[in-house]
């Protein structure tokens, strides 16, 4: 589920040139915009049939965080 969870996250993010950590901090990348957030939220919604709340998804700041959220299902 993690090599799924990553593809996601790289293809909301548009990103090519590189790997993801899931120790990253995502929102620092330089992908990262309002529409990046919008986006990979209907994403993990669409792969994951997981919402995330705003209030939420704003005390997650790494990849790790946001698939244990996932997986949690909350």
């Amino acid at each position: 589920m993690e090599a799924k969870f990553l593809e996601v996250i790289k293809e909301a993010l548009e990103i090519e040139d590189r790997d993801l950590a899931m120790g990253d901090k995502f929102k620092e990348f330089d992908e990262w915009d309002s529409l990046a957030q919008l986006t990979l939220i209907a994403e993990l919604d669409d792969n994951f049939g997981v919402t995330i709340q705003s209030g939420d998804f704003k005390k997650i700041h790494t990849l790790q965080q946001l698939f244990e959220h996932i997986q949690n299902g909350q």
